[in-house]
């Protein structure tokens, strides 16, 4: 474990396109977003006068806010005696495999994870039955503002919301037409597929980055979604087209993927509890641990 990172394929994040293969290109109707430091305040960003980043270093409020969650842990297993005093500070996120090895044994002995039994895996199967669909298809098309080194992240958000608000507002005619979404997709996405109309094809789960599958599957909705999609590769305005239901296996047979599921759900909980309580007996400036929607440990 060498950092609180989020990990995951590169591209748009639908796993249907090309940007796996291209670099994100501004759109070409819109003039292309100059980088800039994504800073809480005007006061380094530090942990307990820890600097997180160098100052030529360029990052989003994610990276930023995952590097303050890593230190937060590390100087906590200094405190209890887990780690030396001594153990290097983290150049560019990198931790010491010292640093992560105590990092592990503080977190296995701070957080306390409830029991998962058979009665809470099958309330979570009833409520919710239809993510463990099998073979689930949806047909959708996106426009997507893609965060890359440095992006002015709240010019990019005020972008994504208008377009939302833009392409919410068409009327029945021109969605049926395709004529608003596609000339949205066409003008503002970073994703090749805007020249086609931000056009996805047909997706399953196995195809998408995990947050974009989460937000596709599983769900009744059809139309464009009512609020962003944030993924590892920034911010979706997402249509649904058509769905395709899946076949809902009994408990029985996804019964260790609903364990899985839960013990996820149950360790994200309480380390971003931990997190907190952490966070609160700390001195921070320039950051903000919102900007983490969920800390991953790897």
């Amino acid at each position: 474990m060498s950092n609180i990172v989020e990990t995951g394929l590169e591209g748009c994040g639908s796993g249907n396109c090309s940007c796996q293969q291209t670099t994100p290109q501004p759109p070409q109707t819109q003039e292309r977003i100059e980088p800039a430091y994504v800073r809480e305040s005007s006061e380094p960003p530090h942990i307990n006068g820890v600097l997180l980043a160098d100052p030529s270093e360029v990052l989003s409020a994610s990276e930023l806010s995952q590097r303050a969650c890593t230190e937060l842990l590390r100087q906590a297993a200094i405190a209890r005696g887990l780690l030396a005093a001594e153990d290097p500070v983290p150049r560019q996120g990198a931790i010491s495999e010292a640093a992560s090895d105590a990092i592990e044994r503080l977190l296995d002995a701070a957080l306390q994870l409830p029991e998962i039994d058979d009665e809470a895996g099958r309330r979570h199967h009833a409520a919710h039955a239809a993510r463990y669909a099998r073979g689930e298809r949806v047909r959708a098309r996106h426009v997507l503002f893609a965060v890359t080194p440095g992006v002015d992240l709240n010019a990019l958000r005020k972008r994504a919301e208008t377009c939302l608000l833009d392409v919410r507002n068409n009327t029945s005619q021109e969605l049926a037409e395709g004529g608003g979404f596609a000339k949205a997709a066409a003008a503002l996405s970073n994703c090749p597929s805007g020249r086609e109309g931000g056009d996805l094809g047909w997706l399953q789960p196995e195809d998408c980055a995990p947050e974009f599958a989460k937000e596709l599957f599983g769900h009744p909705e059809i139309g464009v979604l009512p609020r962003l999609v944030h993924s590892r590769f920034g911010l979706h305005v997402i249509e649904v087209l058509e769905r395709q239901p899946g076949i809902i296996p009994p408990y029985e047979q996804v019964r260790s993927a609903v364990f899985q599921r839960l013990r996820q759900q149950s360790f994200a909980t309480a380390l971003s509890q931990y997190l907190r309580l952490l966070a609160n007996d700390a001195r921070m400036a320039g950051v903000n641990l919102d900007a983490a929607e969920t800390p991953l440990v790897q």
